[in-house]
């Protein structure tokens, strides 16, 4: 009995232990809810602690490069001593920088919004200013650019060409293999494709480094009809011309070779580009020569050269000599400003030869009401003749023959009605108030 429970006693026992189940489980609840909130607690000082580390880092790094030192200055800073929790302060800073920037362009969105037009105004105004120094900024850039490559001496030139030409030949080697189906080693094909590659690097270093070659002598073709920029492309489309047909084995310098096809091709450009009116090339190079012999006159003898003297020199006629400068002469545009203040136009000093004067369009429409009132005391038939026959009506005179179609009679007849239509009209009656039109 002793050793042995009751099941009153079993009974009682599980429920003890069911009561200080519940219990032990609350305690272990709380324990790990003090144990998550130290940790938190103990991450929110690790985080403030980094964050204050690295603050005092860049405020310590700031001041030992200076007070002006940008932001940006301290790309180059060792970062390997922050944690992570610092980077992740950072990045949410930055969320939050980007949240301000999306609310000042929603304000701006908002319809209450009011867009300041003196700065809109001289936003336009820097756009403006911003344009008209494009040109020039891009030349300078284009400059710039070019000056990074150097200069080569006679060697390397020599050494390129030989490249170009290498890889000429390799190329020629591949396509003529292609076309008759000849097999060519993984290695040859290799070879050959590497030698081409080679070859037209060499091409693009010699062209960048004569591109100062061109712009040295477009400088000498401005202000003739074409814009600097413009010139300065079409000669390099004749370096890229020198390139291809240098020969190296001549023993000339590539820019003696290159400087006849870059002033070639700027003569070309220029002769189908720089005139509003378009002269053929060979009668450009005529205009050119005349005006070089011109200068050369102009200067030997101290005065402008005679149309004889310039034929005596291009052994031509002086009628060619006129017909020829006739062709140099460019259009000058109407509109073109006069004087510094440019409120006048070329337009507005030019007389209009097909214009008609006051005094005569006056008296030709007194003209017409004397006619008018002249043939009103004629027949009907008779004033009609009379316009017909002299074109009163629209200037346009006709036959005796349309006259006569016109009213169903004969020409004889309408010679007639004209004959006797004249003689009334010669009377002083009628003349004499149009005598004074006859001068």
């Amino acid at each position: 009995m002793d050793g042995t429970a009751t099941p009153e006693a079993k009974s009682s026992g599980r429920k003890t232990a069911a009561k200080k189940a519940p219990a032990k489980s609350a305690k272990t609840t709380r324990t790990r809810k003090t144990t998550t909130t130290k940790s938190s607690k103990a991450k929110t000082t690790r985080s403030k602690t980094t964050k204050a580390k690295s603050s005092k880092s860049k405020a310590k790094t700031s001041a030992a490069l200076g007070d002006d030192v940008d932001a940006t200055e301290l790309e180059d800073v060792d970062l390997s001593d922050l944690d992570v929790d610092a980077v992740e302060v950072d990045v949410v800073d930055a969320t939050v920088t980007e949240d301000s920037d999306d609310e000042d362009s929603d304000s701006r969105n908002d319809p209450d919004f009011v867009w300041d037009e003196e700065e809109s105004e001289a936003l336009r105004q820097a756009r403006k200013d911003a344009e008209l120094t494009a040109s020039a900024d891009s030349v300078r850039a284009y400059l710039k650019q070019i000056g990074k490559v150097a200069l080569l001496n006679a060697e390397e030139e020599v050494e390129l060409a030989k490249r170009i030409e290498a890889g000429l030949y390799a190329a020629e080697r591949l396509r003529v293999a292609e076309e008759e189906g000849e097999k060519l080693s993984t290695q040859m094909r290799r070879d050959l494709k590497w030698i081409v590659r080679d070859g037209e690097r060499a091409k693009s270093h010699l062209l960048e480094a004569n591109l100062r070659l061109v712009v040295s002598l477009a400088k000498r073709y401005t202000g003739r009809g074409m814009a600097f920029l413009d010139l300065i492309q079409e000669g390099n489309l004749g370096l890229i011309r020198a390139v291809e047909k240098f020969d190296y084995t001549k023993g000339f310098k590539f820019s003696t070779y290159a400087t006849w096809w870059i002033r070639q091709a700027i003569t070309r450009a220029m002769a189908d580009q720089a005139r509003t009116i378009r002269i053929p090339v060979h009668m450009v190079e005529v205009i050119n020569k005349l005006g070089r012999i011109q200068r050369e006159l102009l200067q030997d003898l101290g005065r402008e050269p005679t149309p004889e003297e310039l034929a005596k020199e291009m052994d031509i006629s002086p009628e060619k000599v006129l017909e020829i400068q006739q062709y140099a002469r460019e259009p000058i545009s109407l509109d073109q400003t006069i004087g510094d203040e440019g409120d006048s136009q070329l337009g507005d000093f030019i007389e209009d030869s097909e214009a008609v004067v006051a005094v005569d369009a006056v008296s030709f429409t007194l003209l017409q009401d004397q006619l008018q009132s002249v043939l009103q005391t004629l027949s009907e038939r008779e004033a009609g003749v009379v316009r017909l026959r002299f074109g009163l009506t629209d200037g346009q005179p006709r036959t005796l023959d349309e006259i006569g179609q016109v009213y169903g009679v004969t020409r004889e007849r309408i010679r007639q009605i004209e004959s006797k239509t004249m003689s009334k009209l010669r009377h002083p009656s009628r003349s004499q108030v149009l005598r004074d039109y006859l001068d």
